[in-house]
């Protein structure tokens, strides 16, 4: 059975940090792409993050580049994002989704759609309130 079951979130200060975390099983992990992705209330999904197949290179969103970085450790099929200088308007459900081609559905500057990605986690929740 493919999962993608994603942890970590809650709620946090401005200018705190998370580290999210998404652990897979059920597929090739190291040969799929894996993205971050958010959907802040009312609004539809939007790109934060992606690491390319085996973690040869990643990309990030402007408006988290400097501010959060993406990892995986292939041993334990596991993404990790760490989330450092947060704003109230990094609010969202974080999800990671794979997928083995590049996902041009849901990439920097262009809409997201869930067809970008064979499997998506069930996402969790980040809050940056004081």
């Amino acid at each position: 059975e493919v999962q993608l079951v994603e942890s970590g979130g809650g709620l946090v200060q401005p200018g705190g940090s998370l580290r999210l975390s998404c652990a897979a099983s059920g597929f090739a992990f190291s040969s799929y792409y894996i993205s971050w992705i958010r959907q802040a209330p009312g609004k539809g999904l939007e790109w934060v993050s992606m690491l390319t197949t085996g973690g040869a290179s990643v990309d990030y969103a402007d408006f988290v580049k400097g501010r959060f970085t993406i990892s995986r450790d292939n041993a334990k099929n596991i993404v990790y994002l760490q989330m450092n200088s947060l704003k109230p308007e990094d609010t969202a459900v974080y999800y990671c989704a794979a997928d083995p081609s590049f996902p041009w559905n849901c990439y920097r500057g262009s809409l997201c759609y869930k067809e970008a990605f064979r499997y998506w986690g069930q996402g969790t929740q980040v809050t940056v309130s004081s």
